[in-house]
């Protein structure tokens, strides 16, 4: 399998994931400004979304969008128990994990990083984004992680996405559950290695 990643982006979550799991895998580093990747192709040709992650199997498949490629990951070592088993109730929860994630905080902080949009824009962005922090300090108060007592793709996702928030000057002190809780995750090996591979 290949990566397709950028540092800093939300590629960053199945590189976790591969390395929870560890699977074989290339990291192919792409340029997010000229579209191009470390050996030169036109990542569009890859994806033609032309944004990462991209997942590029085996057999010749590109999977794309992040919460589908951790999925597919996780169902690949299921013993890992990085997801719960398809069909399940819990999967259910996980999935709506991973789309409140997406659409509310990934979603809600990718608009800041335009600098052209205007103070009265990034304002409603943020208040927003304060909103979505409060719901995850309540969560996390209560457990470890999103699903409980266990670390899953979830975790992974939110795990990136809340990495951006320091980019606009927004400390997570003011959410400590969600600090203790980032903290807990950037110690794991896995993130680790992924962060030094993608340095």
């Amino acid at each position: 399998m290949k990566l397709y990643f950028a540092p800093h982006t939300c590629s960053f979550s199945p590189h976790i994931v591969l390395r929870e799991l560890g699977l074989p895998y290339e990291l192919v580093r792409v340029d997010n400004q000229t579209k191009l990747t470390a050996d030169g192709r036109d990542f569009r040709s890859i994806n033609p979304k032309g944004y990462v992650a991209a997942l590029e199997l085996e057999n010749g498949e590109v999977l794309t969008e992040g919460a589908a490629i951790v999925q597919y990951l996780a169902d690949l070592k299921p013993s890992a128990e990085l997801a719960p088993p398809p069909g399940s109730w819990q999967r259910v929860r996980l999935q709506e994990w991973l789309n409140f994630i997406g659409s509310e905080i990934h979603a809600g902080v990718a608009p800041l990083f335009n600098r052209a949009m205007p103070e009265a824009a990034t304002a409603i962005f943020r208040d927003k984004l304060q909103k979505r922090m409060t719901f995850l300090q309540h969560t996390l108060q209560q457990q470890d992680y999103l699903m409980g007592d266990k670390f899953t793709v979830a975790d992974a996702y939110l795990y990136t996405v809340l990495g951006w928030l320091a980019f606009f000057d927004i400390s997570l002190d003011k959410w400590p559950a969600v600090a203790a809780y980032s903290h807990r995750i950037a110690a794991r090996p896995s993130v680790q290695a992924a962060m030094q591979a993608e340095a």
